[in-house]
């Protein structure tokens, strides 16, 4: 017989594949939870025997390689799957990067060293015996560009060096190899093993053959596979299809086999499949030659390794991607990166999850609309009665020239079309609807259209969170106002003077005290018939300093006085100031009641997340200028006080519209009437005094 022709044994490379879900949910980690740390995680990774003639099977990434629950990093393990015959888990380590310059950077061949050094590890401390998938360690660097998208890697499977290199002697289909009754007694074996739900993922076995007999064992059963008439071979899952080459996992099967067992001529089997059967036409059968390479015996060597896949990769998810989730993704990614160093403790979930309404939608509405969806607020409904002007699209940012058109669209419809077109994912909704007004009689066949608005507006602020008040007049004001107070609602009023601004939050509701231990604020409601302290210490509102009831603003005035005429870029910042009022509110342990706080020059000690809390801003763009202010509520408050609150509670609707109808009746209510006439007196009494009475009238 000729001798059989001896060559250097050489493996195909694993073949990876990286599942979409996989960087989705490495995106979600890296702007949740990992921020700007580039410590490794553990990875799992899956593959399973070949199953096609003309297709190797891939090591596979997919969501559920990354870890499930995203702790502290110390707790980022791998998950284990187990009994999947399709989905024999593999241990990985990922090394994602911050920028493209650091994974270019990164030191492959001593990150390869060290995964080569667990594989060695393992076979030296017998746990490679005992968990064989241990043998197929790998390797994953990223950089993750989250702005576009794109994520380049690269993989690498740390396999040790024989040397010298193991010599192939012989290699043929396994239905070559054995006679007939040995190859199906084999297939059986083999389909047992990988049908049952404790064996279906190990991915190196034992095959014991006595008298045409087979069995698969575990490896650790070497041992006691010996026999006089035995053939034993080592067997592993191959994912290679090629019929002259056997898969990348043999290379460090034979490390093992050599350094633990000694075994000089080793008999393999490439176990591989057709259809999820064995196929013994397929699966491959060898025979090499090996020996422990020079330095092995060592404890202290550590053998080199080889295993990088040829290139860095880059994949593009963007063009994949559903454009409105894509348009979710960039939204958030500023929000997120404002916590990685900035601001960790900012509470995206709450934001998002809060209601906003915006009574007005013009200048004002507009800015405070773009400004809450740069928040990441999703729920935002506009209310106004008004329809685009041919003047509104060059302020009012949400509108368009073709909104103008045909008379022009209603406005709270069109400001909603506009932010849907700008981030399609808001939730964002357009009422029709005038505000009642006090000073605006109403007549007796218009009464029931005007309470039934009332009776939205009242429904609108109790389905909401937070409440904006940016209409153009003071009186439009007042029954939003009053709402609020009685629902004790996050309240943000902005207004506009040509160049000054005055934006400030509202005080709780009277008839509601702050909280106290871990009682709820909506439990504490205040007894109507103790109200003599339930004003006094509270934030104000927007007409506690007023001494007159809200009037018609509107008539009889001329053009620029009817109109809000200001510069520019007044809206913008009185907006954008409304909004982050109200990120302060969320943000503050004491929500609604926290305090009013005042801009001093060591403000930047304050202890919560955004800074300071004002109650009040007023600025001047004359003066380029902005000051904090502080005013407490006021018990004889048109819209907020105490009395005001009570009466609206006892009488509903039949209060509003005495209100609307009967502006001096609210003076009357809160005793500002007899305050004015103490006040008339007074200045009377000091007009009388003459210059000889002065001395003796201030003694």
């Amino acid at each position: 017989m000729a001798e059989k022709k001896k060559v250097k044994l050489q493996f195909v490379l694993f073949d990876s594949l990286v599942d979409e879900g996989f960087w989705h949910r490495l995106s979600s980690l890296k702007l949740d939870t990992l921020g700007i740390d580039q410590s490794p995680i553990n990875i799992t990774g899956f593959y399973a025997p070949c199953s096609h003639a003309l297709n190797s099977n891939h090591m596979t990434l997919l969501a559920e390689s990354l870890p499930p629950e995203l702790g502290e990093q110390s707790s980022l393990e791998a998950p284990i799957v187990c009994g999947n015959r399709n989905r024999c888990p593999v241990p990985g380590v990922l090394y994602n990067t911050n920028t493209l310059e650091s994974f270019r950077a990164l030191d492959k061949q001593t990150l390869l060293n060290s995964e080569a050094n667990k594989i060695w590890e393992d076979i030296r401390s017998g746990r490679a015996v005992e968990d064989s998938s241990l043998l197929s360690r790998f390797l994953l660097i990223s950089f993750a560009d989250l702005k576009k998208w794109s994520f380049n890697y690269r993989f690498a499977f740390p396999a040790l060096k024989l040397d010298p290199p193991a010599t192939l002697i012989d290699l043929r289909p396994a239905s070559v190899y054995f006679n007939l009754e040995e190859a199906e007694s084999l297939s059986a074996a083999c389909n047992e093993w990988r049908n049952s739900s404790l064996t279906a993922d190990v991915p190196f076995f034992l095959v014991s053959i006595t008298e045409s007999l087979a069995t698969i064992r575990p490896l650790r059963d070497w041992e006691a596979c010996q026999g006089d008439h035995t053939k034993i071979l080592f067997g592993f899952y191959d994912p290679c299809h090629l019929p002259n080459y056997p898969g990348w996992p043999l290379r460090n099967l034979l490390a093992l086999i050599c350094s633990r067992w000694k075994l000089e001529k080793v008999h393999f089997l490439c176990y591989r499949e057709r259809y999820g059967w064995a196929d013994m036409k397929l699966s491959l059968v060898g025979e090499a030659l090996v020996s422990v390479s020079q330095g092995w015996s060592d404890a202290q060597s550590i053998p080199n390794a080889v295993g990088w896949e040829q290139n860095s990769r880059c994949i593009t998810l963007a063009s994949s991607m559903d454009p409105t989730r894509l348009a979710i993704s960039a939204a958030d990614l500023n929000l997120k990166l404002m916590r990685w160093r900035a601001l960790p403790s900012l509470n995206l979930n709450v934001v998002s999850s809060i209601k906003c309404l915006l009574l007005g939608a013009g200048t004002l509405g507009c800015q405070v609309a773009r400004m809450l969806m740069a928040w990441g607020v999703r729920k935002i409904t506009l209310v106004d009665s008004g329809r685009v002007a041919m003047s509104n699209p060059l302020r009012q940012s949400l509108y368009t020239f073709d909104d103008c058109l045909n008379g022009g669209e209603m406005k709270s419809k069109a400001a909603v079309k506009s932010l849907k077109q700008i981030f399609p994912a808001v939730e964002a909704e357009g009422v029709v609807m005038a505000i009642p007004m006090p000073g605006h009689p109403v007549l007796t066949q218009e009464e029931d259209g005007v309470l039934q608005d009332c009776r939205l507006l009242q429904d609108l602020i109790a389905s909401h969170d937070a409440i904006f008040l940016l209409t153009d007049t003071r009186e439009s004001r007042w029954l939003p106002s009053l709402f609020c107070a009685n629902t004790n609602k996050i309240t943000i009023t902005a207004a506009l003077g040509f160049d000054s601004y005055v934006v400030m939050r509202h005080g709780a509701g009277p008839l509601c005290s702050p909280p106290v231990g871990n009682e709820s604020p909506d439990a504490l409601s205040v007894s109507l018939d103790d109200l003599s302290t339930v004003d006094r210490g509270r934030l104000g509102c927007y007409f506690c300093n007023d001494v007159v009831a809200p009037i018609d603003s509107t008539s009889n005035r001329t053009l620029d006085q009817q109109c809000t005429v200001t510069r520019p870029g007044l809206a913008p910042i009185a907006s954008s100031l409304a909004v982050e009022l109200l990120m302060g509110v969320l943000h503050h342990p004491d929500g609604i009641h926290a305090p009013g706080e005042i801009a001093t020059s060591c403000s930047g000690s304050s202890e919560q997340p955004l800074g300071i809390l004002p109650h009040q801003i007023r600025g001047s763009l004359s003066q380029f200028s902005q000051m904090t202010l502080l005013g407490h509520a006021s018990s004889s408050c048109t819209a907020c006080c105490s009395t005001v609150v009570s009466e609206y509670r006892k009488r509903g609707m039949d209060f509003v519209l005495q209100a609307i109808n009967h502006p001096t009746y609210l003076e009357d209510l809160t005793g500002l009437t007899e305050l004015m006439k103490s006040a008339s007196a007074f200045e009377l009494s000091l007009d009388n005094v003459t210059d000889d009475d002065e001395d003796d009238a201030f003694i």
